[in-house]
């Protein structure tokens, strides 16, 4: 049996507990919120950063110890592999996002976690992309997630301090928490179904902070928050949210915007207003093509179907072989739209005329995951500590700290600056396929290069990786 035909009963069993009763969504939800994580290569610690007056995290494992018994060691040595899941399973983390997190087992829906970080850390990240040694921008990185996150600034310090990295602070302006208007976050959730889903998203907004981080160490970072109501069901509710906390960001001074949720793509997020507001030349806007595969030859994953999106795809990163498309990356056809702001004919071509997803690509597969911190627990009163993560949750907001951290942003108009970037700024992925759930072939006027990695541009991994910052 593949690995990929392991995995994907376990998806469709993610999705039915979720739909299920409310004691197993309780689990389902109480598990998410101890997806945190962090990746190798600790370097020294610096100081404290935690915030006065936070209580201490709580430990409930020997040190070096996961959840299902292993060792931090061993499940490190698994992810360097890329092959953590032929033992563990993952399940997705909350409904519209992109999040995956890796479980004890694979029939488990109970995260592993351990007291140290076993995932992939901005030092392995940076060794993969061949990244400068040192980070010197103090460009902002926005995040756009769901709900209220009280304890994330706690939970920055720990994974930051962990790996080395310089402290990002609301003290010292680093560190910016804005609701999607531009006013203050509100409170956290106080009833049970608030908190429950509070409690999940958070594992979100962990996610794609600390990948920000680990991307551009020395950015700022704006984590912008919408209500955890409004970006669940409601397609056109959501999209108009969206849209409006892009438009605060780069009012704020960002830089860069990263969006890691997804929504079906229609007539009134296509247009108007929902369209304008992602399209702000000298800011890089970028958004996940989500997690189950070829997304069909007619509409794929809004907002990374829009024209001026960067729409990011996603690989496995194995340390000891050559990395391969990861086989949940989206990628698809826009048919709304026709290619993507400096898209080549050739590319497009790939969808008759149309845009056509992903632009680049970078590290999303659990099996190769990146750690990540999150202790908020409101529900299930049980504050994880490290675990391991991934979905293109994990690529697009890496993308975005790499655009800050270049600063090249005036030449940044959408995707084109990544098609004007010459071939040696990104590592061609060259095998791999994401046709698990849609075949391409069903498809006409649609190429198989949507599907199935190869030399050059292909849809589940676009250009390819990064190799260095000269292609942002």
């Amino acid at each position: 049996m593949t690995r990929r035909e392991r995995l994907r009963p376990k998806v469709k069993a993610t999705v039915a507990a979720r739909r299920g009763s409310a004691v197993a969504a309780a689990v389902v939800l109480a598990a998410a919120s101890l997806l945190t994580g962090a990746g190798s290569g600790v370097q020294s610690a610096v100081a404290d950063t935690t915030p006065p007056g936070t209580p201490p995290v709580a430990v409930t494992r020997p040190a070096g110890k996961a959840s299902s018994g292993e060792t931090a060691a061993g499940v490190r040595q698994e992810v360097l592999n890329g092959t953590l899941l032929r033992h563990h399973g993952t399940r997705e983390v909350c409904p519209r996002c992109h999040a995956r997190i890796v479980t004890e087992s694979t029939t488990s829906h109970t995260a592993l976690s351990s007291a140290a970080p076993a995932g992939y850390g901005p030092a392995d990240l940076q060794t993969a992309y061949g990244l400068p040694a040192t980070s010197t921008s103090t460009r902002t990185i926005a995040i756009i997630d769901a709900g209220v996150y009280p304890t994330l600034e706690k939970d920055l310090a720990v994974y930051r301090r962990t790996f080395g990295l310089p402290a990002c602070t609301t003290a010292s302006g680093c560190l910016t928490l804005e609701d999607y208007t531009g006013g203050r976050q509100p409170a956290p959730q106080t009833g049970a179904q608030g908190r429950l889903v509070e409690e999940e998203v958070a594992v979100e907004t962990a996610l794609d902070v600390d990948m920000a981080s680990a991307a551009c160490p020395s950015c700022r970072l704006m984590e912008i928050s919408l209500p955890w109501q409004d970006a669940q069901d409601d397609n056109d509710v959501s999209t108009a949210d969206f849209a409006r906390a892009v438009n605060t960001a780069v009012t704020a001074g960002a830089s860069a915007v990263s969006i890691s949720y997804g929504y079906t793509a229609d007539v009134q997020n296509t247009h108007g207003t929902r369209l304008s507001a992602f399209h702000h030349p000298g800011v890089a806007v970028t958004a996940s093509t989500g997690d189950e595969g070829f997304n069909g030859g007619i509409h794929q994953s809004w907002p990374s179907d829009l024209p001026s999106v960067i729409s990011v795809g996603g690989i496995t990163l194995p340390d000891d072989g050559a990395p391969t498309a990861w086989w949940a990356a989206g990628s698809g056809c826009e048919t709304a739209f026709p290619a993507a702001t400096g898209q080549p004919a050739s590319v497009a071509a790939a969808c008759d005329g149309h845009r056509a997803a992903a632009d680049v690509s970078a590290d999303a597969d659990p099996a190769s995951g990146v750690a990540i911190r999150d202790t908020y627990a409101p529900s299930s009163g049980e504050p994880g500590d490290w675990l391991v993560a991934g979905g293109t949750s994990a690529s697009a907001p890496y993308v975005a700290g790499l655009f800050a951290r270049a600063g090249h942003l005036s030449s940044v108009d959408g995707p084109r600056s990544l098609y004007r970037a010459p071939a040696s700024a990104f590592t061609d992925i060259a095998s791999g396929d994401n046709e698990d759930y849609h075949q391409c072939a069903s498809y006409p006027g649609v190429s198989p290069k949507l599907c199935t990695a190869g030399t050059g541009w292909d849809g589940p991994t676009g250009r390819g990786v990064p190799h260095g910052l000269a292609a942002f």
